[in-house]
């Protein structure tokens, strides 16, 4: 039936695939978790477009108009926070605004910018992700009927995850702590995603000792060396 539907230009929401019709727009710019929220839109049947930067976001919502826009709270040019503010204050209003992070702490200051609801990395969850989304759905847009819940974990495909890790390496070339809160906001929510422990950890300990004080350059030459020991093994994950 969903094929027929496809085929004949129905888009009505199903028990197999309850985001039929549904447009999303994510706002991230890890591709490991736009990755992650791509394929939980193709298995649930909605439409997705991907945004990696505040900039990229707005002009696509200058021509674009989704169902759902997933905003990641730490993005390279700015807080997400503001986004979702300024989508929140529009009208007509985007039918459903959530905010992604990988921080701790963070879904209150999500919801006090006008957001719907919080979504926390790693996002890999089938069900999980599907009632976030519906839950803010009008009726109209419900699948009838009992939903199917489906316990899947998904997982990408390793390529993006080297992609995040050749991306920070980048930030990371110089040593340079000015960018450091956009490196362990990053860092950290792809590790977690990736669930690489080893690398969560050392993005804790790093931010530990930035609060502690003190000189951070030798931990971020370590967090350097990890990250690049990561690229030329292709691995963990």
């Amino acid at each position: 039936m969903d094929a027929l539907t496809d085929l004949i230009g129905i888009r009505t929401p199903t028990a197999h695939r309850p985001l039929l019709g549904v447009t999303v727009l994510v706002v991230e710019d890890s591709r490991y978790a736009s990755e992650a929220v791509r394929l939980m839109c193709l298995r649930s049947g909605a439409r997705i477009r991907r945004a990696d930067s505040l900039e990229t976001a707005r002009r696509h919502l200058a021509v674009y108009r989704p169902t759902v826009v997933l905003v990641d709270v730490g993005l390279p040019d700015g807080s997400g926070l503001a986004l979702i503010e300024m989508l929140a204050d529009a009208n007509p209003r985007i039918e459903v605004i959530l905010g992604i992070s990988g921080e701790t702490g963070i879904e209150a200051p999500v919801l006090a910018a006008g957001a719907d609801g919080f979504i926390a990395k790693p996002i890999d969850n089938l069900s999980a992700f599907q009632h976030a989304i519906l839950t803010h759905l009008p009726a109209d847009r419900q699948p009838p009927g009992p939903r199917l819940l489906h316990d899947e974990i998904v997982q990408p495909d390793s390529v993006a995850y080297h992609d995040d890790l050749n991306h920070i390496a980048q930030v990371l070339m110089d040593n340079d702590t000015e960018n450091l809160d956009y490196v362990t906001q990053f860092l950290g929510g792809v590790a977690r995603s990736a669930k690489d422990h080893a690398l969560d950890k050392a993005v804790r300990e790093l931010i530990l000792q930035k609060t502690e004080g003190g000189n951070l350059k030798p931990r971020v030459a370590a967090l350097s060396e990890m990250v690049q020991t990561r690229i030329a093994t292709a691995g963990p994950i």
